[in-house]
């Protein structure tokens, strides 16, 4: 395998040197087309249909011999696959005797789509410990801010306080959704064993290749020679396994992709509620560092949906073998998994690295002068005033902290003591007073269940 990589991922910094690139570079993926022709073997061979001796000469073959890459990409090009000038160059490798044994019975799609998972299988492993780099950093900071309060934000405006905790502890949430799924996933992979059309008709032992239980027993044999999953029958046009590979992994490009879309938001200069452990420079202004890790998970986000709907619309595939569906899978399968092996790596260091400012936070709760608990201040003055009355009083209200520039407090205040509290049905106590204005008012008094929700959600494994 000496040829390199001609795709140095040069417009592709999210994936450039992941772990995920190397798993999926033309050698990874060659690499994987060998190891399933040796495995096939070998299953025949466990089997009796070929002599063991076949089975140790081509494995040793695949493991030793020096295949050329880009010479068998050219040469695919006359028969549409790589598979077929590769087992060509396997065939001259193995002595003599032992060539008929090489791809014995098996079509290219078989050998092709097993590596396509092996390939696969490998990555998300990868990916999986990514995400629970994620998940154990992500862990730490709701913890540590269980009860740091930050203004909550909908439709791009402040609504109500929260907690950094909770929104960590969502974050969280979502990477485990993807890690479960992912899981799932990877142990349902499987091998591929359809013989030309998807009948099997070419396996067995020579002279009764008609066995009723080959099929089962061949393909339960090649499965625990790749380590993958038997399936019940050939899929080669039923691509359920591609689809739901495809499915999985958009969903955790979108759930690392919230986690970047919040960080990029408050990490904005304005808002400095979050920061990057290790920022980005800038080529033209020496004085910015740039949320890129931030910046490459967002971006990943973003196309991964599109590969995967390429990889669904080849499920539309015809007759026993498809043309051109099967074939539009390779390239976007392993963008995607690169893509989305990339975005983990970059999660993972984002999260370790991403710097929590709780001055800022408690600053910006502030800033539209005590109105994000006005929902807080209605619900206290319904009971007495009726939901309507009460809803009518802060609509004025927040009207007039923003003319008069005056705080929610202030106003309260002189609105009670002028109008007198009892006047609206308001018990009073001995000083008179029935109301804590400034306890009413406190954003850090008006979490709800954040501390408990983050807790909970906190227990999940």
């Amino acid at each position: 395998m000496t040829s390199p990589d001609i795709d140095h991922g040069l417009l592709a910094p999210g994936r450039a040197g992941s772990p995920a690139e190397s798993a999926t570079a033309d050698t990874a993926f060659l690499r994987a087309m060998l190891d399933a022709e040796a495995a096939l073997t070998r299953a025949q061979a466990a089997l009796g249909h070929t002599p063991a001796e076949a089975g140790r000469a081509v494995t040793a073959a695949a493991g030793s011999a020096r295949f050329d890459a880009r010479d068998i990409a050219r040469r695919a090009r006359g028969g549409g696959n790589p598979v077929i000038p590769l087992v060509a160059d396997l065939t001259a490798s193995v002595p003599d005797e032992f060539g008929p044994y090489v791809h014995r019975g098996a079509t290219s799609q078989d050998i092709m789509d097993t590596a396509v998972m092996l390939v696969a299988a490998r990555t998300v492993d990868l990916v999986l410990e990514d995400l629970r780099r994620t998940e154990q950093a992500l862990s730490g900071l709701a913890a540590a801010h269980r009860d740091t309060v930050m203004p909550g934000r909908t439709l791009t405006q402040h609504a109500v306080p929260t907690t950094f905790g909770l929104k960590a502890a969502g974050w969280r949430s979502l990477i485990l959704d993807a890690r479960d799924r992912l899981r799932g996933v990877r142990a349902s992979l499987p091998v591929q064993l359809g013989g030309a059309a998807g009948t099997m008709a070419a396996f067995g032992p020579p002279g009764d290749e008609g066995d009723p239980d080959t099929a089962r027993r061949l393909t339960a044999a090649y499965a625990h020679e790749t380590g993958l999953a038997a399936p019940d029958l050939p899929w080669h046009t039923l691509r359920t396994p591609v689809a739901d590979l495809a499915g999985a992994l958009a969903f955790t490009a979108g759930a690392l992709g919230k986690t970047a879309a919040d960080v990029l938001t408050l990490s904005r200069t304005e808002i400095a509620e979050l920061s990057e452990g290790t920022g980005g420079d800038s080529s033209a202004m020496p004085h910015k560092r740039n949320p890129v890790r931030a910046t490459l998970v967002a971006g990943a986000a973003r196309r991964a949906p599109g590969l995967a709907a390429t990889l669904y619309a080849s499920m539309v595939a015809e007759d026993e073998r498809p043309a051109g569906a099967w074939h539009a899978e390779w390239e976007t399968l392993r963008d995607l998994l690169r893509l989305v092996g990339g975005a983990a790596r970059d999660a993972a260091e984002l999260a370790e690295g991403l710097r929590v400012h709780p001055d800022a936070m408690r600053e910006h709760l502030h800033l539209t002068a005590g109105l994000i608990v006005s929902e807080r201040v209605a619900a206290v003055l319904a009971p007495a005033l009726g939901r309507g009355r009460a809803k009518a009083l802060l609509t004025d209200l927040a009207a007039r902290t923003r003319t008069e520039g005056r705080t929610l407090a202030e106003l309260l205040t002189e609105h009670f003591a002028r109008d007198g509290l009892g006047a609206v049905g308001l018990p009073l106590d001995g000083d008179g007073l029935a109301l804590d204005i400034d306890d009413l008012t406190d954003p850090a008094r008006y979490t709800g269940s954040a501390g408990i929700l983050t807790d909970r959600a906190l227990e999940r494994p």
